[in-house]
């Protein structure tokens, strides 16, 4: 191969798609566009449950929460006309996800349980003290659970915001995709648990981060919201349950 030839091949070299970082767009720039929105939407929705979330006379206060986080998940990606992110129901993605979320409550219960006993063997208050559903009410509250507070939640911080920091990783990760994955998981319960310490008013409440982690985990491992929408509900249920045992007891 004569010196012409080889520089006519590197000259025209294009990489392929296994050495090429994974970008959302192909550009390899960091979308600024992207962030701001991002950044903008998350303020805007945390700032109006915070402000509108017991206030409002016309809808009831139950639905205030859940409906803007809906609204904005959805609004920006039909705006912008992104692709969203799958809830899952197809067979195929349901067994793995099933399968997944199985494996997962079998590991993560059993730790809670743990932590919730020996903090009432050491005397000390739960963590996050839930509010307590009486008599009859008791199969609403598990039915907002799953409903509203876990499907939405999960739509906006898993669907919209985990989606749009993967998309934003990228350029910056390169082809580091086990860190990139991670990083974007880590992100995304931070938000997670930041969200939920301004809305509630309680430091304590950063202690969401560790199931945003485990969240924003099945996320990436399922590609899809089911798993992370019923482990949500059923976190919630089980340490509902967990709590209201230890208090009796």
């Amino acid at each position: 191969m004569d010196r012409l030839t080889v520089q006519h091949n590197i000259a025209n070299f294009v990489p392929s798609d296994k050495t090429r970082p994974l970008l959302d767009d192909g550009s390899g720039k960091f979308n600024l566009l992207l962030f701001t929105e991002t950044i903008f939407v998350m303020v805007i929705a945390i700032g109006a449950i915070k402000v509108f979330g017991g206030n409002s006379t016309l809808i009831p206060a139950w639905l205030i929460a859940p409906g803007i986080l809906i609204v904005a998940a959805l609004l920006p990606t039909a705006i912008k006309r992104y692709g969203f992110q799958q809830l899952g129901f197809n067979i195929d993605n349901l067994k793995d996800s099933l399968a997944v979320l199985g494996w997962t409550c079998i590991t993560i219960f059993p730790l809670v349980f743990c932590f919730l006993w020996l903090q009432e063997s050491f005397g000390a208050d739960l963590p996050l003290w839930p509010v307590l559903p009486t008599g009859q009410y008791w199969i609403y509250w598990f039915l907002y659970q799953f409903m509203y507070v876990a499907l939405a939640e999960e739509v906006f911080f898993r669907g919209y915001l985990q989606g749009n920091i993967q998309r934003l990783t990228k350029p910056i990760m390169g082809q580091w995709t086990r860190r990139q994955q991670w990083m974007t998981v880590g992100l995304s319960a931070a938000c997670f648990a930041i969200a939920h310490i301004i809305v509630q008013g309680h430091i304590v409440s950063a202690l969401t981060f560790l199931p945003g982690l485990v969240l924003g985990w099945l996320f990436i491992r399922t590609k899809s919201l089911l798993a992370p929408i019923l482990f949500h509900g059923l976190a919630n249920a089980f340490y509902l349950a967990m709590s209201v045992m230890f208090i009796q007891t």
